[in-house]
């Protein structure tokens, strides 16, 4: 069997691949990893169950509650809330895990199980290793050991969860929005009701669209990963910006008043600023992968804060951000994470705090991402090559050194594997769009002849 864990949660088509007996044996299993890890004569683990509308959360919710209550677990199942909101309500409630059912940006037909440990963080790769340990060998060989009588575990709705989760974004949201407008799309996900409440509650005047959920249109031409439609609602309402989420609202994306597209680096820039005024920004660093605009980096540089590179994945950020006590880290594709606030990406919290950046300086959102220049960048994806050999390989090698020396200290190279697919991702970033995309092409072919 192949590694069931994946860069965030296991995933894979509902029913398919993800199947309702996966589902409640894996939470079987981190129950016996996580729950147990803490247990002291008397405590009854805990842990809380979210999920977002997709029409398969309904039966696999089902499946993980049952395996989590068989396994001595008492559950409190908060319904349709984003998953940093199932992470947060993981740590202030002091459950010993958390579980969000959610493919977050794929389309409907997929689902994914995220599991949280105690204070709602996402857990290392020796605990999901642990997990696919037990859960394989219960599988194959001696069946669980289960709680009978008063031992089982109990479930109830914990419909407190929408009310302490808004709460706690308006708590810590730096200053109100009264006088800006916002545009929502919402990806028709878990965040739908969330994010309306908190910008209004927070004064913004908010305008809602992809905000319908019926379980099968989730992400659907809509959301983080399909802009158009909040491009054009920005424009159409006047509105100071527009916040885009994907399905389970751990991302955020923006868009200025003219509809022009604003990144996660981008956000990252902004809110770095911000955060450096009000002191919180500790050690002037900010955190973000390999994969960041260059012009992202010139601009810390510019501004005199330094910056942390990871691996690709809001997983490697975070633990960068943990080790290193760091307040401020984010992906390109907008996973945001403000440590002091949250302890994984939180798209809802990351558009509020950008909005309250406008309302509180005046300007407008273009004006203040100005601050940074996205440098062209070109990926292209190469199939059917022999991922394992793009460190190895002379010819690879020297075509690299040549392109880097062609573009200079204004362009980059970066030669990726993909964690699931055999192919390799070849991304150019150069002042010249051309240029990047005459040299992206030159790698790209490089690659095929080398390792395919």
């Amino acid at each position: 069997m192949g590694r069931l864990f994946g860069t965030d949660g296991v995933r894979g088509v509902a029913n398919a691949d993800l199947t309702a007996e996966l589902a409640l044996g894996l939470s079987v299993a981190a129950a016996h990893v996580l729950a147990e890890a803490g247990t002291f004569e008397g405590h009854r683990p805990t842990a809380v169950v979210g999920r977002d509308p997709r029409a398969s959360g309904e039966f696999l919710e089902a499946a993980v509650v049952a395996g989590l209550a068989s396994a001595g677990v008492d559950v409190l199942r908060v319904g349709v809330l984003p998953t940093p909101a199932v992470a947060h309500l993981t740590g202030v409630l002091g459950a010993d895990l958390g579980v969000m059912l959610s493919a977050s940006h794929n389309a409907m037909p997929d689902n994914g199980i995220k599991f949280f440990a105690r204070g709602g963080h996402k857990l290392a790769d020796d605990l999901e290793d642990r997990i696919e340990s037990v859960y394989e060998e219960h599988r194959t060989g001696a069946p669980w050991a289960r709680p009978t009588g008063a031992g089982v575990g109990r479930v109830r709705d914990y419909d407190e969860g929408f009310e302490t989760y808004v709460s706690h974004l308006l708590t810590v949201l730096p200053n109100r929005l009264d006088g800006l407008k916002v545009v929502l799309d919402e990806a028709h996900g878990a965040a739908s009701h969330v994010s309306p409440e908190a910008f209004t509650r927070a004064g913004a005047q908010v305008v809602t669209i992809g905000a319908e959920p019926d379980g099968l249109n989730i992400n659907d031409g809509c959301g983080s990963t399909h802009l158009g439609l909040l491009r054009a609602a920005v424009v159409e309402h006047g509105a100071d910006l527009g916040i885009a989420h994907d399905g389970d609202a751990d991302r955020c994306l923006a868009v200025d008043a003219a509809g022009n597209e604003v990144d996660g680096d981008q956000i990252l820039a902004v809110l770095a600023l911000a955060m450096r005024e009000a002191g919180t920004l500790r050690g002037d660093t900010v955190v973000a992968t390999v994969m960041s605009n260059l012009g992202f980096k010139l601009a810390m540089e510019r501004e005199g804060l330094n910056l942390v590179q990871t691996a690709v994945g809001d997983r490697y950020v975070l633990e960068s951000m943990k080790e290193h006590g760091y307040a401020l880290g984010g992906e390109q594709s907008g996973h945001v994470i403000v440590l002091d606030h949250a302890t994984t990406g939180d798209g809802t919290l990351t558009g509020l705090m950008l909005a309250a950046r406008i309302a509180a300086t005046g300007k407008s959102l273009a004006e203040l991402v100005g601050v940074m220049e996205r440098l062209p960048q070109i990926l292209i994806n190469v199939p059917d090559v022999d991922k394992s050999r793009v460190k190895t390989s002379g010819d690879l090698a020297a075509a690299v050194t040549a392109a880097e020396t062609e573009l200079g200290a204004t362009g980059r190279v970066l030669l990726r594997p993909s964690g699931t697919e055999p192919l390799v991702r070849v991304m150019v970033e150069a002042a010249d769009i051309e240029q990047a995309r005459a040299v992206a092409q030159r790698l790209a072919d490089v690659v095929k002849s080398a390792l395919g």
